[in-house]
């Protein structure tokens, strides 16, 4: 995957745009279309205790998760990206879709440095993302809060 390519796309398509949720529906959309062998894309956003569903691409989605539980929640309050290589194995995984093998959540920040949500990817197959992915996608989230 061109990773640097990815984050020249999105900056093409968030540049000019003010509007956080056009940002982020687009930025999900691009993750989904862009990358292989995904069955969801998107974010939750922070709220007091609790991440929210935000924009996103795939199925029906968990509405709230609280802060700590499930990957996307240990991700959030660790303030630190998890890579999973099989979700079953997660300690409290919340299966939102049964679907789901792998995920890698990244935490998203304000410019201030307050969590602002998570960015979180998940495939239907085991061991889907690399090293190389991770730093991709985490430099695809630095270009997202630039852009928020």
């Amino acid at each position: 995957m061109d990773y640097k390519l990815l984050v020249e796309q999105f900056n093409a398509l968030s540049e000019g745009v003010n509007e956080q949720v056009t940002v982020l529906a687009n930025a999900a959309s691009l993750l989904y279309c862009s990358l292989p062998d995904l069955n969801w894309a998107g974010f939750y956003l922070a709220r007091p205790g609790e991440l929210i569903l935000g924009p996103f691409m795939g199925r029906p989605a968990c509405v709230r998760i609280p802060m700590g539980r499930g990957v996307c929640g240990t991700a959030a309050a660790k303030n630190e990206t998890l890579v999973v290589p099989d979700v079953h194995l997660f300690p409290g995984h919340i299966a939102c879709d049964s679907a789901s093998a792998a995920e890698i959540v990244i935490p998203l920040h304000t410019p201030g440095g307050a969590l602002f949500g998570v960015l979180d990817i998940d495939s239907p197959i085991q061991n889907r993302f690399t090293p190389e992915d991770r730093a991709g996608l985490e430099a695809f989230a630095k270009a997202l809060e630039a852009a928020l």
